[in-house]
C-alpha cells in the first residue's frame, strides 16, 4: 500500500480547511451525541459533539471539549449558568438532523424548532433530552478544565440519570449502542453505521480469551 508521509513543517503549510478535516479525522472513530441545554431564561439549545469522553465510572463521568470563544458557546454558557445538560445518543433516522445544529443560530434561535427535532422533559430534570433519540443521559456539571495549549475547555460532568431501552441493556450492565443504532463518526462531517466484531472476556495474563457476544 503507497503511503503519504507528512512531517510537522507539512502539516503547517496546508491549507486551512484541509489541515483541519486532516487533523480531526486521524484519532478514528468517535462518538457524537447532541447536547440539550436550557438556558436560565428559559431557551432551549441543543448542539451535535464528537468530542464525548469517558472520564471514569465511579463516580460516572463524561467530558465535552469546547473550542475557543469568540463565537460565544451558547450550551457552555447555559451548563455553567444551569448545571444541568443532556447528553442523547444519534441514531441513523436523526444523523442529517443532528448535523445541522452545528450551524450557528442566533442565540434566539431553538435548534431543536430549527432542524425539526423534539425536546423531552421528563424525570424532573432541568435539561431537555431530545425525544428521538434512543438512549439519553441526564448530566449534572461538575468541574470545567481550562486546557490552555489551545485555548480550549474541557467540561466534566455526572451522569445523573440514563434512558436505555430494556432489550439494549445485559445482565452485566453492558449496553448494546448498535441495537439501538446509535451511529459514530469520523472528522467533522462524516458518519457511519457500526458491525461489532466480537465482545470479549476480560484480559489475565494465564486465561484464554473467551467471546461473550450475546446481551442476555
Amino acid at each position: 500500500m503507497k503511503k503519504t508521509f507528512l512531517d510537522v513543517s507539512d502539516i503547517k503549510l496546508l491549507e486551512k480547511q484541509k489541515r483541519v478535516h486532516l487533523i480531526n479525522s486521524l484519532g478514528g472513530f468517535k462518538s457524537v451525541a447532541l447536547v440539550g441545554t436550557k438556558s436560565e431564561s428559559g431557551h432551549l439549545n441543543l448542539a451535535i459533539f464528537s468530542s464525548v469522553l469517558h472520564i471514569g465510572a465511579n463516580p460516572p463521568l463524561i467530558a465535552l471539549i469546547f473550542r475557543p470563544s469568540p463565537p460565544e458557546r451558547d450550551t457552555l454558557r447555559n451548563i455553567l449558568n444551569t448545571g444541568f445538560y443532556t447528553l442523547n445518543h444519534i441514531n441513523e433516522t436523526i444523523y442529517k438532523s443532528a448535523h445541522q445544529t452545528s450551524a450557528r443560530y442566533d442565540s434566539n434561535v431553538s435548534e431543536f424548532e430549527a432542524v425539526g427535532l423534539t425536546p423531552e422533559f421528563k424525570n424532573d430534570f432541568q435539561a431537555p433530552f431530545v425525544k428521538e433519540s434512543v438512549i439519553q443521559l441526564g448530566i449534572a456539571f461538575r468541574e470545567k478544565v481550562d486546557i490552555t495549549i489551545n485555548n480550549t475547555i474541557m467540561v466534566i460532568g455526572e451522569i445523573v440519570q440514563i434512558s436505555v431501552p430494556e432489550d439494549c441493556l445485559s445482565q452485566d450492565g453492558f449496553i448494546d449502542i448498535e441495537k439501538a443504532n446509535t451511529i459514530t463518526c469520523s472528522g467533522l462531517d462524516s458518519y457511519h453505521k457500526t458491525i461489532r466484531l466480537d465482545r470479549l472476556s476480560y484480559a489475565k495474563p494465564d486465561k484464554e480469551i473467551t467471546s461473550i457476544f450475546s446481551i442476555e
